[in-house]
């Protein structure tokens, strides 16, 4: 087969490239990872593969395994085994449960992640926010999704207060995950060589959303507690399925954990910052100060309490993660400080 055939091969499973790497290696796309081992595709079938030995290592960053949506070099043999892991152009992660800090990677290659919320009792805007907070830096366009329309009268002014809580870049919708008309919704978002990712809580209806994307019920769906909404975990592992669309999808297990990596902007709350830098003295502490332009916007509605609780719960998290990431690289850096470099607000009154 020719380096072109090859290519425009790939390109159904979202290979960007032009040409492929030297060496000659066989070249596929992580699908799905099993403690046996991985699932690959090369556009043309599925197949197993092992990692190579080096991936194994204990200390390794888990950053520095293949991961679903990776496009990975394989030494060919029973089974193939992956021998490298080719650049990333976006990758979305999360800190991993627990107090050791480590970074687990959600998926790679991606160009959009569906942020799927149920109008239900699952409805939740800080939750939505911290998503798009670990959205931000990951190289890919966030799309919000409320699904289960059919459950709520007033779906269209809740769309409505959550529009002005994001930013006008951020496409919002409301669908039913069971209707075909909403695969014809964001079938921009799944064109040919399209990859995107499906996030969300338990019982919010991702399996749902994707068995109406593939046409048929593949996925196995689940019913969710009258209490809160929340449902069992029917996806047990990140799988990437080939849509009729062209287009790539990344099933996701619910995420009930979304740790901050502690390398965010938190651009999302760029209005906030923008009243803080108006208050009168530089380290205002948005309390009782004269001249807070962050109080005086709290108490005048044009900041909601809500959204403000939330940034400060979200930046502390951000600064506890930085300060364990920035630890964590000293002590492999061998205590030397860090060279990057950090701000200093000094208490004094603005020019």
């Amino acid at each position: 087969m020719s380096d072109a055939e090859t290519i425009e091969r790939l390109r159904r499973i979202g290979w960007r490239g032009d040409a492929l790497p030297a060496g000659g290696r066989r070249l596929a796309r992580v699908v799905a990872q099993h403690r046996a081992g991985y699932e690959l595709h090369d556009g043309e079938q599925l197949f197993g593969a092992q990692p190579d030995g080096r991936f194994l290592k204990r200390g390794l960053d888990p950053a520095a395994r293949p991961a679903v949506g990776d496009f990975v070099e394989l030494e060919e043999g029973k089974p193939p085994h992956i021998v490298q892991v080719l650049p990333r152009r976006s990758v979305l992660s999360r800190a991993a449960a627990g107090e050791r800090y480590e970074r687990q990677l959600i998926a790679t290659n991606i160009d959009y992640v569906l942020v799927l919320t149920g109008l239900d009792g699952d409805f939740n805007p800080a939750r939505i926010e911290r998503y798009l907070s670990l959205i931000e830096d990951s190289g890919a366009q966030p799309v919000v999704l409320l699904s289960k329309l059919d459950t709520r009268d007033d779906a269209g002014a809740v769309l409505a207060a959550l529009r002005g809580r994001l930013p006008a870049s951020t496409p919002i919708h409301a669908i039913n995950g069971k209707d075909p008309a909403s695969a014809a919704l964001l079938a921009p978002y799944l064109q040919p060589g399209d990859s995107a990712v499906l996030v969300g809580s338990s019982g919010a209806g991702k399996s749902t959303l994707t068995n109406t994307l593939l046409g048929t019920e593949r996925m196995a769906t689940g019913e969710v507690r009258g209490s809160d909404s929340r449902g069992r975990h029917t996806t047990t592992h990140r799988a990437l399925l080939q849509l009729p669309s062209g287009g790539c999808l990344i099933d996701t297990p619910g995420m009930r954990e979304l740790k901050l990596t502690g390398e965010e902007n938190l651009d999302l709350f760029a209005d906030i910052e923008a009243l803080a830098e108006r208050c009168r003295f530089a380290d205002c502490g948005h309390g009782s100060e004269p001249g807070c332009a962050v109080q005086e916007a709290l108490d005048s509605g044009e900041l909601a309490a809500e959204r403000w609780r939330n940034y400060l719960k979200l930046r502390d998290e951000r600064e506890d993660q930085a300060a364990t990431l920035e630890a964590r690289l000293r002590r492999q850096r061998g205590g030397r400080p860090s060279e990057r470099p950090h701000g200093h607000r000094g208490q004094r009154e603005r020019d």
